[in-house]
């Protein structure tokens, strides 16, 4: 038994791989559809015509270079393996490959695999599984662009709601609890910040996805998931300043993937060890 387990194990990993080149796609296409619909939305308000483009959703046209146009074969896009034997360069033009694609489909496999390992195969991985590959879209989205898109924020809320109603999470008191307060708690903040310094402090965003952590892992832990967004930013800051992504104390930080992450560890360590070394804001039931 245990040796199938682990062969289930490694099959999730490989599938996380998979699903993990297809995230990449959603982070990288998203926002261009997202700004392409304003666009229409604009022109539609203003009488004009939204500029003619080419067509493009999240299935066409086929994967191609960001630098040159150059369609990507399929034999290009194998996950890791393709970005290690071109070394991380475009076969046509030898411009680089953003790190962020082995990147994802490196935490996919994680993922997937650390699912299945806690829970087997079963609906419970595959449930928290599609939370992951919500986060794993939001932090990377909104570190690139600063979006958070809807798109993403709502399904994630509602599922985590409709799981809780299905008895498959938490109880659905503490969702609804833990959606209105996550929501309520940024929305004090952003406003408490704009009064004393007349400047915004993140975006709305921000509290649809702490909403929707909330309906997730309920409203017992909306303290651990802001203080692990702290610990997430602080790391991350560190991280940019020592590659040069911080240049000064001027260049806005975002919020969104501190949340992101904090709701990907809050997902990987596990309530037990949560609610053993993280203070909450109400008492867990034993």
């Amino acid at each position: 038994m245990q040796e199938l387990h682990l062969v289930e194990v490694g099959l999730a990993a490989l599938a996380g791989l998979v699903i993990g080149s297809f995230l990449n796609v959603v982070i990288h296409r998203l926002p261009k559809l997202l700004e392409r619909q304003w666009a229409a939305d604009c022109a539609d308000h203003a009488g004009t015509e939204a500029p003619q483009q080419e067509a493009l959703s999240l299935w066409r046209p086929k994967s191609r270079c960001p630098a040159c146009g150059n369609p990507i074969r399929w034999y290009q896009n194998v996950p890791l393996l393709s970005f290690a034997l071109l070394k991380g360069k475009c076969s046509a033009c030898s411009a680089s490959i953003s790190l962020r694609y082995p990147l994802v489909e490196l935490l996919s496999a994680a993922v997937f695999a650390l699912c299945v390992e806690r829970w087997g195969v079963s609906p419970m991985a595959l449930i928290w599984i599609t939370f992951s590959c919500f986060l794993i879209c939001q932090f990377w989205i909104d570190f690139d662009t600063g979006y958070l898109p809807d798109d993403l924020n709502y399904p994630l809320l509602w599922l985590g709601l409709l799981s809780a109603a299905m008895g498959w999470t938490i109880a659905l008191s503490s969702a609804v609890w833990g959606a209105a307060l996550g929501y309520l708690i940024l929305w004090s903040f952003f406003h408490l910040y704009r009064l004393l310094t007349g400047k915004e402090g993140m975006g709305h965003g921000d509290f649809k996805l702490m909403s929707a952590l909330g309906a997730w892992f309920g409203v017992e832990y909306l303290l651990a998931i802001i203080l692990m967004s702290t610990a997430v930013g602080s790391l991350l800051g560190v991280v940019m300043l020592a590659i040069g992504k911080i240049a000064h104390k001027d260049i806005p930080i975002k919020f969104g993937p501190f949340l992101a992450g904090a709701g990907l560890l809050c997902m990987a360590i596990g309530p037990d060890v949560l609610r053993r070394t993280v203070p909450f804001f109400f008492p867990l039931s034993p």
